[in-house]
């Protein structure tokens, strides 16, 4: 499986940015996919995840401002992000697992990872 990550931009504080995840390959085979972020100096923290079915869950922090979408035929995941901060800039990273069993937040749950994709956003 093959995750490309794109979609990443300077964007102002309160503001919205769309990040994109294409999957390509045997991606039957996975479960669903995480998106995680990494800021400078700190470790890659959980943002959301969602099955191929549907299931979302999000970290705290981002619960209500960021919802994630998917297309399964077109093997698209959407990380929407709105009322931006900038404690939200970072790298951020898309994910796939084939069996997270309970640990959607811990990147030892997943498979496949994309390159990362960067979000300033300025205060």
């Amino acid at each position: 499986v093959q995750l490309q990550a794109s979609g990443g931009g300077v964007v102002q504080a309160g503001g919205s940015l769309t990040l994109s995840c294409k999957a390509s390959g045997r991606t039957f085979g996975t479960t669903g996919v995480g998106w995680f972020r990494q800021a400078p100096g700190k470790e890659r923290e959980f943002v959301g995840f969602i099955t191929w079915s549907g299931y979302t869950t999000f970290q705290d922090s981002v619960q209500g401002r960021f919802t994630i979408s998917r297309d399964k035929v077109r093997g698209m995941v959407t990380l929407q992000m709105n009322s931006l901060k900038p404690e939200d800039s970072a790298v951020y990273y898309c994910a796939a697992t084939r069996a997270p069993g309970s640990g959607v937040t811990t990147t030892g749950a997943y498979d496949f990872w994309g390159q990362g994709t960067l979000v300033t956003v300025s205060s």
